[in-house]
């Protein structure tokens, strides 16, 4: 049932962000090949999927969601690359191929992850989104630079940076993922909310505690991955937290309590929907999906 629901709007991501990508023939012809290399390696695409999802739940055409979905992606994969970085994370793998800087170099990945962010604002800002308000194209332009910024994934990457080799609390733990990972998602979601033009400030709220769960669980799975996961699965080294010594959740709580917590925000996330009924069901199911995927 997920992948009859999910499949079709992965594929219409990777379409549209290959749509939306330089030709690796335009030049500078390295760059433009660096960049679709890391946007269109096989990934979940969860992100433009939480934008579809979102706005079809609220009776938004697919065709209005394309530039906002292949936005908030392009900005994850510009920060995927970065992250990737010596400076950073200093990972080899990605995805099951080389990182961008391995596969190309570091000053090409640079550009390139500099190249996507202002490629990302392009789109959102371009002619996809005409058939929306000014107003409301604004106000997406706002909540992608608020999310990817210091306040929201930049700054939850600077403070995880800051906690290697350092014991946190809980609390400490979900503020740097809050920022890291949980804002673009939350983002993502909300692009779908304002493209149905709506007014309602129940259902903002609880769309948006909706996505701040998810946007844990997702960190917290990936930390159980890190740990039970196959290198050859997950498509980047297993351990690799570890070997940087990051702290994590189920080195905060154990691997029982790290699991109880994901399941514990996938049903707190899924109750923020019932008031959409069955126009929720493929939000439910990413929901779902999230807390039992094994990459």
């Amino acid at each position: 049932m997920l992948d009859e629901l999910i499949a079709p709007l992965q594929a219409r991501a990777s379409s549209a962000l290959d749509h939306y990508l330089p030709a690796a023939t335009l030049a500078p012809e390295r760059l433009h090949e660096a960049m679709r290399y890391a946007v269109l390696a096989p990934g979940k695409r969860i992100r433009p999927v939480l934008t579809y999802a979102t706005g079809a739940a609220l009776g938004v055409p697919l065709e209005h969601l394309d530039a906002s979905a292949v936005s908030v992606e392009l900005i994850h994969a510009y920060s995927l690359i970065h992250d990737d970085l010596p400076a950073m994370d200093d990972d080899d793998l990605r995805r099951g191929r080389p990182t961008c800087h391995r596969q190309f170099d570091e000053a090409t990945a640079i550009l390139a992850g500099d190249a996507l962010q202002a490629l990302a604002f392009d789109v959102l800002l371009g002619d996809g989104t005409r058939m929306l308000p000014d107003a409301t194209r604004l106000d997406m332009a706002r909540v992608l630079t608020h999310a990817s910024g210091s306040l929201g994934m930049a700054g939850g990457q600077a403070l995880d940076l800051a906690a290697v080799g350092h014991a946190l609390s809980l609390e400490a733990l979900e503020n740097i993922h809050r920022h890291k990972t949980g804002a673009l998602i939350r983002a993502s979601v909300r692009l779908g909310y304002l493209a149905a033009v709506r007014d309602d400030g129940g259902l903002e709220q609880r769309l948006d505690r909706y996505a701040t769960c998810i946007g844990l669980a997702f960190q917290v799975q990936d930390d159980i991955l890190d740990v039970e996961g196959a290198t050859e699965i997950i498509g980047k080294p297993q351990g690799s937290d570890a070997d940087l010594d990051k702290p994590t959740y189920p080195e905060l709580l154990g691997m029982d309590g790290a699991k109880r917590t994901a399941r514990a925000l996938c049903d707190e996330a899924v109750a923020c929907l019932e008031v959409l009924g069955d126009g929720a069901r493929t939000l439910a199911l990413i929901a779902e999906y999230i807390v039992k995927r094994d990459r």
